[in-house]
């Protein structure tokens, strides 16, 4: 069993979206960020980074004690290796995936981040800050749209690189971009948007905002 520590933020949602598509049991813990859950002693020992999401996988392979994990693109990596789901295990094959990956993680999430701040909680409106990520955002869409010319999924079968950009690109319209725009990402939006693990992960979520203005069910679910 895996405890997933959650808070239904795009990072959050792209590591339940892995577990769902994974189909691995596990227990969800809301971290409530909005009452500061997430600089609670008992979650900073499991996520030093006081970031969401995070785990405690109880059943790690080899077996012995847990093991706890913070950052998503880690534990995403972590979970696909245990499992073997949702990642090539050729060389070619991840050489492909990875880099994508990693794209996700060090550039459409920080940047979709920036703008998300600067449009819906800067306490002041401020210009430039507004135009350079809205514009960055956009860039990195179209680098995406590009990619998936010609593609169903951005690294040959579905895999992580698409679980990990799909919940970036789903508050579109708080980025400041226009899906239409972007007719290959459109198209790969909306199958994964019809996927069965898709419509599970973001059951009961406003797909239009941000945590903590998404309207999310108290409860939280295990998977099976």
């Amino acid at each position: 069993m895996i405890d997933f520590y959650f808070a239904p933020t795009p990072n959050g949602l792209k590591l339940r979206l892995f577990l769902e598509e994974a189909q691995l049991p596990y227990h969800a813990i809301r971290v409530q960020l909005s009452k500061r859950e997430q600089f609670r002693p008992e979650f900073l020992a499991i996520s030093p980074n006081n970031k969401i999401p995070a785990i405690v996988d109880h059943e790690p392979a080899g077996g012995g004690a847990p093991i706890a994990m913070f950052e998503s693109g880690a534990i995403m990596l972590y979970l696909a290796e245990k499992t073997g789901r949702l990642i090539p295990t050729d060389v070619r094959g991840r050489a492909e995936v990875l880099p994508w990956l990693f794209w996700q993680v060090s550039g459409l999430g920080p940047m979709g981040g920036q703008i998300e701040h600067f449009n819906l909680y800067a306490t002041e409106r401020v210009p430039y800050a507004i135009e350079r990520y809205t514009r960055e955002t956009h860039r990195l869409f179209g680098v995406l749209d590009h990619r998936l010319e010609g593609r169903e999924f951005i690294a040959g079968e579905y895999s992580i690189a698409d679980v990990a950009c799909y919940p970036w690109i789903v508050p579109y319209a708080i980025l400041g971009q226009k899906l239409e725009e972007f007719p290959n990402l459109a198209r790969w939006f909306e199958t994964i948007r019809a996927r069965p693990a898709t419509i599970r992960t973001y059951a009961g979520i406003d797909e239009g905002h941000a945590e903590p203005r998404w309207a999310v069910a108290d409860s939280v679910r295990r998977a099976s």
